[in-house]
């Protein structure tokens, strides 16, 4: 019998992943399905990025990179957030990988070690409390609450300081609950990190989705309030110009980070796919008009997402201001049964709501949000009433 590592046994599955699976499996075997847990856009990636690609091969750009991506790429990072984040940065402060996923786990690394705790705020994306364990420290779990917009309230974070604590992870947007922070909240947190010396990795991967107002980046906001915080940003490709398969993501920050988070890709991976970072360039400097299409899109999607949602008896659910995802509050609905089994958690109701309705979310208590679980609403409008119709008609039959 092969024995693993400890790390293997402490480190938890990505069930939003396992969702996905279950959901293309169900299509294979010919299942009507209507697929609600996929976190990407629905939209092939907009042409002009396709076609620089096909540019780059035939350019024979098919080689490796330098480690921390092609300078090409790395000073389109900067022209970028220089128009969009109104940040000055240099290209010996970005890092390419291979998709964000990887540069939050980069940082991770680099940074934190067995003793250490990290900050995460509950709900929270499901990898983050993975990349911290993975890093050897501990994950400490602060909750947030719906009715405050899920946002920490100070008093939260400071029940919680401890010379033990090395860094905070922000992600607004949020997955799993789109909710966009207030800059006070945000500027509240780079406070506290910066008079207790913690690094703030701030994930932005949804920047760009943002249906309310406007989007204000962490590091932009300590720099205009004078914090002088230490913060890591990390960025994507992904969500913004619907390239989620290949795996493009940038970090920028203090040079010294960077470096040493260069320095554990080079043995991991090298660096980034050579094709999907020139395809990248013309991502972040070409035509923007496609990325402004698909968030009006979302923002339709989401305005009917939520309506129908909060249309079925005894959920609730708000507006969220990003990224494409709802959050539903179900808790009405646990301890419930079906015929005669009782949901006694979202992991148990999303199951329900698959095996009866073949319609696949994913459960809030993966997120530690017990009695929520997440719809997305990358999809079409007729598909997004069809698939709240069927939740809604098995919903109707548990008592």
């Amino acid at each position: 019998m092969t024995n693993f590592s400890d790390r293997v046994r402490r480190v938890k599955p990505s069930f939003t992943l396992e969702m996905t699976s279950r959901a293309a499996e169900l299509r294979a075997q010919g299942v009507d399905v209507i697929n609600f847990s996929a976190g990407q856009p629905d939209f092939n990636t907009p042409e002009n990025i396709r076609n620089a690609a096909k540019a780059a091969m035939d350019n024979g750009q098919t080689k490796y990179t330098a480690g921390a991506g092609t300078i090409e790429l790395r000073e389109a990072v900067c022209e970028k957030v220089k128009r969009e984040n109104e940040l000055v940065i240099s290209p010996d402060q970005v890092l390419i990988s291979n998709g964000e996923k990887q540069s939050l786990y980069l940082i991770c690394q680099a940074l934190f070690q067995g003793g250490d705790e990290v900050l995460i705020f509950s709900p929270y994306w499901v990898s983050f409390p993975e990349f911290v364990t993975l890093s050897d420290a501990t994950p400490v779990l602060i909750d947030t609450d719906a009715k405050r917009n899920f946002e920490p309230t100070i008093q939260d974070i400071q029940y919680n300081i401890s010379d033990r604590v090395k860094g905070v992870i922000i992600n607004s947007p949020s997955n799993p609950t789109g909710s966009v922070w207030s800059n006070e909240t945000i500027i509240n947190i780079l406070g506290i990190a910066k008079e207790n010396e913690w690094v703030v990795i701030a994930d932005e991967c949804y920047e760009r989705l943002v249906f309310d107002g406007e989007f204000t980046s962490a590091e932009k906001l300590n720099q205009d309030h004078h914090i002088g915080a230490n913060v890591i940003t990390c960025m994507s490709m992904s969500k913004t110009y619907s390239m989620t398969g290949w795996r493009i993501g940038y970090a920028f920050g203090e040079q010294s980070i960077i470096k040493a988070m260069s320095k554990i890709q080079g043995q991991a991976t090298s660096c980034a796919n050579s094709i999907s970072q020139a395809a990248s360039v013309e991502a972040l400097i070409g035509d923007q008009s496609e990325v402004e299409m698909m968030r009006d899109k979302f923002k339709e999607r989401r305005n009917l997402m939520v309506d129908l949602l909060n249309g079925i008896p005894e959920v609730s659910c708000d507006m969220p201001g990003g990224a494409f995802y709802a959050f539903p509050d179900f808790s009405s609905y646990m301890g419930k049964s079906f015929r005669g089994e009782v949901i006694n958690d979202s992991f148990d109701l999303s199951d329900v709501l698959l095996n009866e309705a073949k319609v696949v979310t994913v459960p809030g208590d993966g997120f530690g949000a017990p009695g929520h679980i997440r719809f997305s609403y990358p999809v079409g409008k007729e598909i997004i009433r069809e698939g709240i119709n069927r939740v809604k008609k098995v919903l109707e039959q548990l008592n």
